[in-house]
């Protein structure tokens, strides 16, 4: 049986009893808990699951050794499993996992370790990374079955999975209809401005300015082009921002903007010089999206590359620039809205976290309800 096959097996096996548990030992089976149900890293759900598929697949492989630079006869590439097939199958089923590879997280690439209990990954939170090599132990061990394992990794996932999705249904019932008025431009403000404030909302920002052109792209015959994934750097994707705005007429990019949690330095500034010196592509305008203050020295500085380069660089408030564009399109508040909750939404978890979607829909119930 293949690696697809065994992994399709267990799924139709488990979804059969989701309330059943597979692993008897309790202590074995708060440990997968621990690891399935943390929203702050996924990688050691991605560990388990391919080392444990390998371990299926191929007996003879010591499930602590996913890394064939190890040197030893029972070694595998976790890598190779986890690329081939964990990575297929668990966005073909939307599992609650991360949708690239955990060996190349910080705390598991270029390694050539055993995996064993003592081993200090470095990874954050520490009790995940911990779980995870005990569940390996185990077993190694024999104190549990790769296949037990896989199971319940599978059954706990499923079960998250579908009891989100069933929470997402039920705060969208009831939603107001798209041409609903009753919130004013301001009452958005608030409500955008709520959400960002969240823990781990990096990547919200992004989705603001999204947003805002979606809402809007007929009118002004512009539209966003694709969003790259939340970790992508510009060199792998060869983007020129975080955003970048299109002509309708002919896809001439002419607007970037970039986001920053942070203060815009003027290492920013010449570092989007030097990328767009290097572009074959004019642009109009580079602009700095930046949820921090903003600095009149560094816009200064900004500013003055105008003459240089004939591009102008420029660094907005993103509250101001939500509040700006909802004022300036008033009629079209509710658009934007419900394009910001759409690409919220449809963001994969690693980027923005199912708390995070699942509280927008609550910020946003609660404000149509006043």
């Amino acid at each position: 049986m293949t690696p697809s096959e065994l992994l399709d097996e267990i799924l139709n096996s488990v979804s059969q009893t989701l309330d059943k548990p597979i692993i008897s030992d309790a202590s074995q089976r708060e440990k997968v808990q621990v690891i399935c149900q943390n929203v702050r890293n996924k990688a050691p759900i991605r560990v388990l699951l391919a080392c444990s598929l390998a371990k299926i697949h191929n007996p003879n492989v010591d499930i602590r050794k996913p890394y064939t630079e190890i040197g030893d006869d029972d070694v595998f590439s976790g890598r190779a499993y986890d690329e081939n097939y964990i990575g297929p199958f668990v966005l073909k089923h939307r599992l609650p996992v991360n949708a690239t590879t955990a060996f190349l997280t910080p705390a598991l690439r270029n390694r050539d370790t055993v995996l064993v209990t003592t081993l200090d990954l470095q990874g954050r939170p520490k009790e995940v990374y911990s779980a995870m090599l005990e569940l390996l132990d185990d077993v190694f061990q024999s104190r549990l079955t790769a296949t037990e394992l896989l199971s319940e990794l599978i059954r706990q996932l499923v079960f998250e999975r579908d009891t989100a999705k069933s929470r997402m249904e039920s705060l969208l019932v009831g939603m107001r209809p798209a041409d609903d008025t009753r919130l004013s431009s301001e009452r958005i403000v608030s409500l955008i401005n709520q959400h960002m404030m969240s823990k781990n909302s990096s990547r919200l920002p992004v989705l603001v300015v999204a947003a805002a052109y979606k809402a809007v792209e007929q009118l002004i015959k512009e539209h966003a082009g694709r969003l790259e994934a939340h970790n992508a750097a510009d060199s792998q994707t060869e983007a020129l921002g975080d955003v970048q705005i299109m002509l309708e007429a002919d896809d001439t990019l002419v607007t970037c903007y970039e986001v920053k949690m942070r203060p815009v330095t003027e290492s920013d500034i010449t570092h989007a010089v030097l990328k767009l010196s290097k572009s074959p592509k004019r642009l109009e305008n580079y602009i700095f999206v930046t949820t921090d203050r903003i600095d009149p020295d560094i816009s200064d500085f900004a500013r003055t590359f105008y003459d240089q380069i004939g591009i102008e660089i420029v660094i907005l408030d993103c509250i101001g620039f939500v509040r700006h564009f909802l004022h300036l399109f008033h009629r079209h508040r509710i658009q934007f809205l419900d394009a910001y909750q759409s690409l919220v939404l449809a963001e994969p978890d690693s980027a923005v976290s199912q708390p995070l979607k699942e509280l927008f829909l609550v910020l946003r119930r609660t404000a149509e309800a006043e």
